[in-house]
């Protein structure tokens, strides 16, 4: 897990809770300062513009999404059932409870200028290769039926990415349960039928 100096993590917070709130056209560097409690020269010594921070958070929410999605992996086996529920756990799971980290690539990267937005959607697509390599692997080892393997690929990440819009960790449903029903609606998308229960 990489982890960052505590000047930075606390203007990256403040600066997520500032776009989140205000949008990224509203936002500026100094409400971001002080909501970090940092001078404004203090806050151009770590990030010159809004659009470094900009860039910085998303950065930031790839980096954390992919370092989850990697430890859920490494302990899942060969198996593309397995892997696959993995992958699925670790999704919901991190958009659950970093919603903030998830939606802002979403509502802010039209913002990014046009170099950053190449380095974006490159980052993103190493992430949407996870599930497409597993999908496709599980479908030619026969595991899983699905004649629409990449659709069964859009239908599983959108449905994941959703939680960030709408999870509340104060409603009825626990996480737990959340990941339990959203590996069985994976499965049953792209029609695997496990070779165990995942509950008695």
């Amino acid at each position: 897990m990489r982890t960052q100096p505590p000047g930075h993590v606390a203007i990256l917070d403040a600066a997520r809770a500032e776009f989140a709130e205000r949008g990224y056209a509203a936002a500026t560097i100094r409400t971001i300062a002080q909501r970090a409690g940092l001078s404004l020269s203090a806050m151009y010594y770590y990030y010159k513009s809004k659009q470094e921070l900009l860039v910085a958070l998303l950065n930031d929410g790839l980096t954390a999404y992919a370092d989850a999605c990697d430890e859920a992996l490494a302990s899942a086996g060969d198996d593309p059932g397995e892997q696959l529920e993995a992958l699925v756990d670790a999704t919901v799971r991190f958009r659950a409870t970093h919603p903030a980290k998830s939606s802002i690539g979403m509502t802010e990267r039209r913002n990014l200028d046009t170099e950053h937005q190449q380095k974006f959607r490159d980052h993103e697509a190493r992430g949407t290769e996870r599930f497409r390599h597993i999908i496709e692997r599980g479908v030619s080892e026969g595991l899983f039926l699905t004649p629409y393997p990449e659709d069964a690929r859009r239908t599983i990440i959108a449905g994941c990415n959703a939680l960030a819009e709408w999870y509340r960790p104060d409603g009825s449903v626990s996480i737990d349960d959340l990941v339990e029903r959203y590996v069985s609606l994976a499965f049953t998308i792209v029609e695997y039928r496990p070779r165990r229960l995942r509950r008695p």
